[in-house]
């Protein structure tokens, strides 16, 4: 399983960032300052860091530089205006940042992507009863192939990505069709609702009122 260290002093933040990549099937652990970053580093293997800047005691950069001969990928975790901190983060050799307030979409999508650039996820996704091969884009059930849209493929993959999170419809319509989401459009929903029918999903693919979609996925379904 991979292991994310979260270094966040802010406790409803680190326990937001917790919440939400556990149940995307990532372990985490959370710690409140640099040196007791420090110290669990000295001890622990991380696959990731989510690192705060504004750190008591130790701050980012600083704990940065002990990260750095760790060749553990690091995401800096900024504050909205602090544009010098983002791009002092990324010259020290920071994979990515976050910019506080962020939605959680964004932060699993940044994860993912670093956690891809240095091999660390599989090539498979196993959910809800499918078989994904992420490589050749297929998907499977019982075996048996199912033929999908490219749309509905890249549907079926942000909702297996993000499981038990609520996903806005604008949210959906701008991950899948790169574009403005339009009010008035039903292009999401019907996209959906084929989707449900193609691979058997549903009654874990649900809909959330004024909101979007969620996938629900019973535990022994989700690996």
């Amino acid at each position: 399983m991979i292991r994310i260290l979260i270094v966040e002093d802010e406790k409803p933040i680190s326990n937001l960032m917790r919440m939400s990549l556990s149940r995307a099937g990532y372990h985490c652990t959370c710690v409140y300052d640099g040196l007791a970053a420090a110290d669990l580093l000295e001890r622990e293997s991380f696959d990731l860091i989510l690192l705060d800047v504004m750190l008591p005691g130790v701050d980012g950069f600083e704990l940065m530089g002990y990260i750095r001969p760790l060749e553990i990928p690091v995401i800096f975790i900024t504050a909205k205006n602090a544009v010098s901190d983002r791009v002092k983060g990324l010259k020290m050799g920071a994979e990515d940042y976050l910019v506080k307030p962020f939605e959680i979409i964004e932060l699993l999508a940044r994860v993912e992507v670093v956690l891809r650039r240095y091999h660390k996820l599989g090539s498979v996704l196993e959910i809800g009863g499918l078989h994904i091969d992420l490589r050749s884009m297929q998907v499977f059930r019982d075996g048996q192939e199912i033929a999908l849209t490219p749309k509905e493929y890249e549907l079926l993959l942000l909702f297996a990505q993000n499981p038990g999170i609520a996903l806005y419809r604008e949210t959906i319509y701008q991950r899948v069709w790169d574009s403005e989401y339009l009010y008035t459009t039903r292009t999401v929903d019907l996209h959906v609702q084929r989707l449900r029918k193609k691979v058997g999903w549903q009654q874990i693919l649900v809909a959330v009122p004024k909101v979007g979609y969620r996938l629900e996925v019973p535990r022994e379904l989700s690996h």
